[in-house]
């Protein structure tokens, strides 16, 4: 069954085409803190990423997507980029967790007592 989820899903990890791909023309520069290993072609014009776990973008970390994005053109592995105090740490992609921004007056909070929450919709009838 892993075979034919490689086959049809990219959002599982990488494809076969991308290991067939990364296998012939990938040239490995290096790994980052969260086991991604991230790969350029010969020429450098191309540059990507296979995860280690789910395909995700925020799984990336800032040095590794300057990186990615041809902003820097050594990697991190060779440039030591400083952090200024005011950087924060890296954050997953909290959607769809309970740790998700919910504003006041989402729709999640309904019937929970926010403050500063609007009041629920409530629809005109007619008499």
């Amino acid at each position: 069954m892993a075979i034919l989820r490689d086959i049809f899903t990219w959002w599982h990890g990488t494809t076969i085409g991308t290991r067939l791909f990364t296998a012939r023309h990938g040239e490995k520069v290096g790994n980052d803190e969260f086991g991604n290993v991230y790969y350029r072609n010969a020429d450098d014009t191309r540059r990507w990423v296979i995860y280690e776990t789910e395909s995700q973008a925020s799984h990336v970390s800032a040095n590794w997507h300057g990186w990615l994005h041809h902003t820097f053109r050594e990697p991190p592995t060779e440039l030591s980029l400083h952090n200024w105090p005011w950087q924060k740490e890296r954050l997953p992609n909290l959607t769809g967790t309970e740790a998700a921004y919910r504003p006041p007056g989402s729709l999640v909070t309904h019937g929970q007592d926010v403050p500063g929450a609007a009041k629920p919709y409530t629809p005109w009838v007619p008499e």
